[in-house]
């Protein structure tokens, strides 16, 4: 006769492990690790400077060489905006409809700065200049087969396309004859940075075209990603926010250390996703859903509010129309009217600086003083 431990021994065998089934609540993705290096099929980009030994003849006949160069494709991008609103070039351009998927931009964070609203609120903002954005190259559904497939692919409705898209031009003997090759048949000076964007088909735009700050008007919500800034090997009380222990009161050499994280017992492992000290920074990260509060056309520049956008000072991001459901066009909370689409073939405003109507207008007198009789 078995005896009352024994069947205690045997009753709990016949259950289940709780751990085993216990899925863990913290997760992390293994592939979004700090890059460091390009991929290997990416072209050397810069080549190996020498010295030419060029008299102050010749330097100043290349300088004026590269300055007429740039001074005709600025005279060209133009012409390509006539001929795309005239309707000249092979493929007509679309009419904009709901879930058609435009281009987006190469900006450039130069600061941030407050602005008010009429009634005296702050809105604090940051300032993104759209520098020298032109589209390099369109490649059709058919053969856009990408080294790394999108996250969504498998989830679209209708084949997407992808337009490239270059900004800010640079010195042309700096880029490496590959490099440059890139952009041999589009008619565009080699560009500093690229970008491919997920276009629909209806949104393609002939190369040479280009991409100002007219692509977006006042009140359009957009998506903002930037690469956040390279801190390095941190702790956790600067990666994570920790408190730390007490200062004094017979703490020893734990004032800045995490302590328990909590896997004893049966687990004997560490959890993915733990909050521990690691690489901090330099990982891609997308604000959504930021209002443009005020446009710049002289200088191509459009206020955003926000001001936490990823990345530093003078560090690259790519804005591009929101994905959130209730800002987009033709939304319930989404601006009114229709986006330039496929791009703004011709500025909707005359002025330069254009502000949204909440906003106080600085340009304006908001204090008149009169004569009492």
């Amino acid at each position: 006769m078995l005896s009352s431990s024994s069947v205690c021994t045997l009753f709990r065998s016949m259950l289940p492990n709780p751990w085993s089934t216990i899925n863990p609540v913290r997760s992390k993705n293994y592939l979004n690790r700090p890059r460091l290096r390009n991929p290997i099929w990416f072209v050397k980009k810069m080549r190996t400077l020498h010295n030419e030994q060029f008299t102050a003849d010749n330097s100043a006949f290349l300088n004026e060489v590269k300055r007429e160069t740039v001074l005709s494709a600025a005279n060209r991008n133009h012409a390509t905006l006539l001929q795309l609103k005239d309707g000249q070039q092979d493929s007509a351009l679309a009419h904009w409809s709901p879930g058609l998927k435009r281009t987006g931009v190469i900006a450039k964070k130069i600061g941030q700065y407050p602005l008010w609203t009429r009634n005296g609120t702050k809105v604090r903002t940051t300032l993104l200049q759209i520098i020298d954005n032109e589209v390099i190259k369109y490649i059709p559904p058919e053969q856009y087969q990408p080294a790394q497939e999108p996250r969504h692919r498998r989830l679209w409705r209708k084949p997407y396309g992808c337009l490239l898209v270059g900004a800010e031009n640079a010195d042309l003997s700096l880029f490496s004859k590959e490099y440059a090759g890139l952009f041999q048949h589009s008619g565009v000076l080699p560009k500093k940075h690229l970008c491919r964007f997920i276009v629909s088909p209806e949104a393609q735009l002939p190369p040479a075209t280009p991409l100002t700050v007219d692509h977006f008007n006042i009140g359009e919500y957009v998506d903002v990603r930037g690469k956040t800034v390279d801190r390095g090997f941190q702790g956790v009380c600067k990666r994570w926010g920790f408190k730390g222990m007490p200062k004094s009161h017979g703490v020893t050499k734990t004032h800045r250390r995490p302590g328990n994280i909590g896997a004893g017992g049966e687990k004997a492992r560490v959890w993915p996703g733990t909050k521990l000290p690691g690489h901090m920074g330099n990982r891609w990260r997308v604000l959504r859903g930021l209002q443009i509060l005020r446009i710049n056309r002289k200088y191509n520049v459009m206020w955003v509010r926000g001001s936490n956008i990823a990345g530093s000072t003078n560090g690259l991001v790519y804005v591009y129309d929101t994905v959130l459901p209730l800002r987009k066009h033709c939304a319930k909370r989404g601006p009114a009217g229709q986006p330039q689409f496929p791009t703004a073939l011709a500025p909707m405003f005359d002025e330069e600086d254009i502000w949204l109507d909440e906003l106080h207008d600085f340009r304006k007198v908001s204090i008149t003083y009169g004569i009492n009789e």
